[in-house]
């Protein structure tokens, strides 16, 4: 049985999954660009100024980008427990200090 409509192809009218471009990703953060990164975060003020700057700039590379959020992420961390150990430990140091005698 064939179709008349297509006579290469016995079956009728089989179409083929459509086709999706290929994805186009960013090009990978280089090692010397890794480096220079890192040796600019080590700065102390320059550091964090940079973090937001890869964070939330349209142009920086995603995985760059990802990285000084996690970066930022991690640092509110920290600063929140160094508040919270502040906090529990401050009445015990008063203590401590008005409760010490001089002989």
């Amino acid at each position: 049985m064939s179709n008349p409509s297509n006579p290469f192809n016995p079956q009728y009218n089989q179409q083929g999954a459509p086709s999706r471009p290929a994805p186009v990703y960013p090009p990978p953060v280089s090692f010397k660009e890794w480096m220079i990164s890192l040796l600019l975060m080590a700065i102390p003020v320059v550091g964090i100024v940079m973090l937001f700057v890869w964070a939330f700039s349209g142009s920086t590379n995603p995985s760059k980008a990802n990285y000084a959020k996690a970066g930022l992420l991690w640092a509110a961390i920290v600063i929140v427990i160094y508040i919270i150990m502040a906090v529990a430990l401050l009445p015990a140091i008063i203590s401590s200090l008005n409760s010490s005698s001089y002989y």
